[in-house]
């Protein structure tokens, strides 16, 4: 398990190590050996980061580095829906039409749309595997390598031979940090900010789209390995445990977020 900073001993022009700007977000003293600590004592193999719009604080691997671990409770927001993203922002996705007007959703209930499905539990439906891919023409795995991760920097994210998605942290900061980017790149600011509001009514549990509300104006998805963004606080965190732990999942994100 590895812990480096891509802040630390980074100078800008003005030789002043670990700034970029006047606009620099402040870290609080400690902060980040107070979530290491933390990590350390609860789970010390597990992977984590923490950052924010100009990139990570700290990234720490999980195992051995040189080997991509498991993200598969991810491939919902790391895969799906970004992809969702682009087909909604160029027009060939409306999430409030019937999927059946795309030719998708067989076995579902009449009626069923996009939006419901990623209202709908902590889980992807395979229904949204699917139309992706009826839209995009090709597998989700490939779309989203060259349209997604690759722009990104995410080389060392992608599927297994076996389907199962695996990323570094270093990658998921990648990702989290772009979202946190006022403009460009593959995911739109448009689609994160219509997926990091709610869009379930006064219905409970409250949802956004595949990423649910959290405390500290945070939003969350994930409940072995999580991610979460903080829009409002110009924050992010990524966590990928050994075990699955609810204890570990608040302590951590109450560290990140305070």
């Amino acid at each position: 398990m590895t812990l480096q900073s891509d802040r630390a001993g980074q100078a800008d022009e003005t030789g002043h190590a670990g700034r970029r700007g006047s606009n620099t977000r402040q870290v609080p003293a400690g902060h980040v050996d107070r979530t290491a600590a933390l990590v350390r004592d609860a789970d010390p193999g597990a992977g984590w980061a923490v950052g924010g719009a100009e990139g990570p604080d700290a990234v720490v691997e999980a195992g051995d580095p040189a080997t991509a671990p498991d993200a598969g409770g991810l491939v919902g927001v790391l895969a799906v829906w970004p992809v969702i993203g682009v087909l909604v922002d160029a027009g060939e996705l409306a999430l409030h039409t019937p999927l059946t007007a795309y030719g998708a959703g067989g076995g579902l209930p009449a009626g069923t749309t996009a939006h419901q499905l990623l209202t709908h539990g902590s889980g992807v439906s395979p229904a949204l595997f699917g139309l992706a891919e009826r839209l995009c023409g090709r597998p989700l795995a490939g779309f989203a390598a060259d349209r997604i991760w690759g722009p990104l920097g995410m080389t060392r994210t992608g599927f297994t031979a076996d389907g199962t998605l695996c990323a570094p942290v270093a990658d998921l900061g990648r990702f989290l940090t772009h979202l946190l980017a006022p403009a460009g790149g593959p995911v739109s600011p448009a689609w994160t900010a219509q997926s990091l509001r709610i869009r379930t009514g006064e219905l409970l549990p409250a949802r956004g789209l595949l990423w649910h509300p959290a405390a500290h104006g945070s939003w969350s998805h994930g409940e072995g390995p999580v991610l979460w963004i903080s829009p409002r606080g110009q924050r992010w965190a990524a966590l990928l445990p050994t075990t699955p732990s609810a204890p570990l999942r608040t302590a951590f994100r109450e560290a990140a977020f305070t």
